[in-house]
């Protein structure tokens, strides 16, 4: 037995070397092993985290939707109450339950009743919800309820109808009758009927049976017939109403001229809120043939303002533009703000005012918070001297006569011939609208044509949703008009 080499193996540095390199390599090991272990863990607790989150917050947008949808339901039950039934000031919080699986969260509601001329025409409601396992996280939509205008149209016509070849429209076209369709349309256009008879004045010689839409124009694939009629009846404005407000809260000009169409108020709007009113004392004539009586040889149009008297300005209230003359009216000008101007003679039934679009209607802006309705009892009119470039912008209502421009023969050239008609807004019209006629005779040659050479047509996506004070409706049906979550 040797003790000298047994202890130089105990002793041996090299040995003692190697083990501490291996303690040192455990360590690390150990080390990186902890720190990726604990950052696994770490990314799978934030993702179980994100997870959650990600499913809570999905909650809550259909919590806040539920709320939307149980309001709809109250409202379609309870239509004049905008305080959920309590009597109180809002927010109100209801329980949001399944079933099945108890509480799932909370939503929250704020009501609000807009109103004009002391009349509600929507509700607002802003609906915040919230998961029951994490009420941090809320969600918020917003719907305005109302029933649809016929500021979703572009046109809304009651009788058969010919759009022509220099016809532009965008925007939804309606008519209860036949529609012959030459133009451009870049939206839906719908016909009540399945199929009517196209005379001479629809372009159709002889008269044909037609489908309920037919003709040259692009877009066909937009074309629906039959579809359910636009109850005319009931876009009819209740005019007694409207003149009462009028009187009330906005402005009325008492009827002028008796009978007679020769006389009545000329209105410019002012780009500052107000109007300029005359009292139109003298007209001259001109001979057309009507659109609504296409066979009835020529008319006397008393629609040239002569002589005038300014009666004053007046400011439109910002709470109810609404301006009601028992006569017929010439209007023109810049609107500020949302404004409704009627002509209609409560006083007499035997007169049906018109309106008279004398000029250019513009928007001081275009942001939505200027707009105007124009609603005549009987027929809203572009006299014969009209701009050569004619811009309107508004929803422009003729209750029981037409939109348009009559036939002014050659005899009165230039006038006769206009280049350009563009409108901006909607056209609601009881008889077929026209503002470009072609015709023969009239000592004039063949072939002739009056009129606008171009016309294009845009509805108002903006006046659809928020509309000018007591701007008719085409359903009474109310229903969600726009909704946008946060």
């Amino acid at each position: 037995m040797t003790v000298k080499n047994f202890k130089s193996q105990i002793f041996n540095p090299k040995s003692r070397a190697r083990g501490g390199y291996i303690t040192i390599l455990v360590l690390v090991f150990a080390a990186v092993f902890m720190t990726t272990t604990a950052s696994l863990i770490g990314f799978i607790f934030i993702q179980n985290k994100l997870h959650f989150a990600k499913e809570n917050r999905e909650k809550a947008i259909q919590i806040a939707e539920a709320g939307l949808d149980y309001y709809k339901w109250f409202l379609s039950h309870f239509p004049d109450d905008f305080q959920d039934g309590t009597g109180n000031v809002g927010p109100y919080n209801h329980t949001y339950n399944d079933p099945e699986g108890g509480e799932i969260g909370t939503f929250s509601l704020t009501i609000n009743e807009n109103q004009i001329c002391e009349a509600a025409y929507s509700v607002d409601i802003i609906s915040e919800g919230w998961a029951k396992n994490d009420p941090s996280l809320k969600r918020k939509v917003f719907g305005r309820y109302a029933r649809p205008s016929v500021a979703e149209y572009a046109f809304i016509i009651n009788s058969s109808v010919w759009a022509g070849p220099d016809y532009e429209i965008t925007g939804r076209y309606h008519s209860n009758g036949g529609v012959r369709m030459d133009g451009y349309n870049e939206s839906i256009v719908t016909s009540s009927v399945e199929e009517w008879q196209c005379s001479s004045t629809f372009g159709c010689n002889p008269t044909q049976t037609k489908p309920g839409i037919f003709g040259e124009g692009s877009g066909s694939e937009l074309w629906e017939f039959p579809t359910t009629p636009i109850d005319f009846a009931g876009i009819t404005v209740d005019l007694v109403d409207m003149k009462e407000r009028a009187q009330t809260n906005g402005i009325y000009f008492n009827p002028y001229g008796g009978n007679s169409d020769r006389r009545g108020y000329h209105l410019i709007f002012k780009d500052n809120g107000t109007i300029d009113a005359y009292r139109v004392t003298e007209t001259s004539y001109a001979m057309s043939i009507h659109i609504d009586d296409m066979g009835g040889g020529w008319k006397r149009d008393y629609h040239t303002i002569v002589n005038e008297q300014f009666i004053g300005n007046y400011n439109i209230p910002s709470d109810c533009g609404l301006i009601f003359a028992e006569s017929k009216i010439w209007i023109e000008g810049t609107i500020n703000g949302k404004i409704t101007v009627v002509a209609a003679n409560i006083s007499n039934p035997n007169i049906t005012p018109d309106i008279i679009l004398e000029g250019n209607i513009n928007y001081t802006t275009l942001d939505g918070s200027d707009g105007l309705t124009a609603i005549a009892e009987r027929s809203v009119l572009i006299p014969l001297e009209s701009p050569d470039n004619m811009n309107i912008r508004g929803i422009f209502i003729a209750q029981n006569g037409y939109f348009g421009r009559n036939l002014y023969p050659c005899w009165y050239s230039p006038y006769d011939h206009r280049n350009s008609l563009t409108t901006n807004g909607s056209i609601v019209s009881n008889i077929r609208v026209g503002t470009k006629w072609g015709y023969t005779g009239g000592g004039c040659g063949f072939e002739q044509w009056s009129g606008y050479s171009e016309r294009d047509n845009f509805y108002d996506r903006i006046l659809a949703t928020d509309p000018p004070p007591l701007t008719p409706f085409t359903s009474d049906d109310f229903r969600f008009i726009e909704w946008r979550a946060d």
